[in-house]
């Protein structure tokens, strides 16, 4: 299965009943992403609010839980791991590919994320609905697959070895660290040895993933050979997840670093450079 579906394809899916939608808008800035959902949504979706679903301990924003909170979180949507599941966002392709990677890293194996969001499907004549979602409980039987994600010691030794490819996905002038951090005590800069491929030279003008032949030519252009698995990184897990996407349409596995730069920038004992 394609990690992505066009907005026909999933019309069709829908009229079969054959489908579960989740809305996963968020964004940076601080947007009522979830005032967004009320005012317009695919008829039928539910909302995943990320930082809800995200570790309630942690300092750092909007890390994985562990399994149980994320079964509950899905489970309380009306999701299972069985169920074959749509992802989108209201705007450009942004978070949306967060949740698809959530999912499937807790053992959804039939889930993709709708390429071109809300846009393309109202383009494509979707009807759309309002208001609050009330889904029935269903069962999530969440399992973390840890070989997906990158904790700071695999994202040091790979730095260090040279082995393993870390691709930040953030934008260049937050890579060269040419810009303040958007979160408090965070220092700007990249990892020395950290390869910058900004997350928007995937994404097209419409907010959708580029084609398969524009997705291989930017990670040739960013040194990555064809035999390596490499690491994704950005501010603090979202956009890195895009990088996972294109990865996984071009039939390549990857590792994510949930930490990030959230991390990696805030620690007193791990190396920065700039320029």
């Amino acid at each position: 299965m394609s990690p992505l579906i066009e907005a026909p394809e999933l019309q069709a899916l829908m009229k079969a009943r054959a489908v579960r939608i989740v809305d996963a808008g968020w964004r940076l800035d601080g947007t009522d992403t979830r005032a967004l959902f009320r005012e317009a949504h695919v008829p039928g979706a539910v909302f995943f609010d990320l930082e809800a679903v995200s570790d309630p301990v942690s300092p750092l924003p909007h890390t994985l839980p562990d399994a149980a909170h994320f079964g509950q979180a899905m489970g309380a949507l009306g999701l299972s791991e069985r169920d074959r599941i749509v992802v989108y966002e209201a705007g450009p392709m942004f978070s949306a590919p967060r949740a698809w990677w959530m999912l499937k890293t807790f053992g959804a194996t039939r889930v993709q994320v709708l390429n071109g969001g809300l846009d393309a499907w109202k383009q494509a004549g979707g009807e759309v609905e309002c208001g609050d979602a009330h889904p029935l409980p269903a069962r999530f039987n969440a399992r973390l697959d840890r070989d997906a994600v990158a904790d700071i010691d695999a994202v040091r030794r790979a730095l260090d070895e040279g082995t393993t490819p870390v691709l930040d996905a953030r934008g260049a002038v937050r890579f060269r660290g040419e810009s303040a951090e958007p979160r408090p005590g965070v220092r700007p800069g990249h990892m020395p040895g950290a390869r910058n491929l900004p997350y928007s030279a995937l994404v097209d003008e419409a907010g959708r993933l580029r084609d398969r032949a524009e997705l291989e030519a930017a990670f040739e252009a960013c040194g990555l050979d064809d035999e390596a698995v490499p690491i994704t990184t950005c501010g603090s897990g979202v956009t890195a997840a895009i990088l996972v996407l294109a990865l996984t349409v071009l039939g390549r596995p990857a590792q994510l670093y949930d930490g990030s730069w959230a991390e990696w920038g805030s620690r007193t004992d791990t190396p920065i450079q700039t320029g």
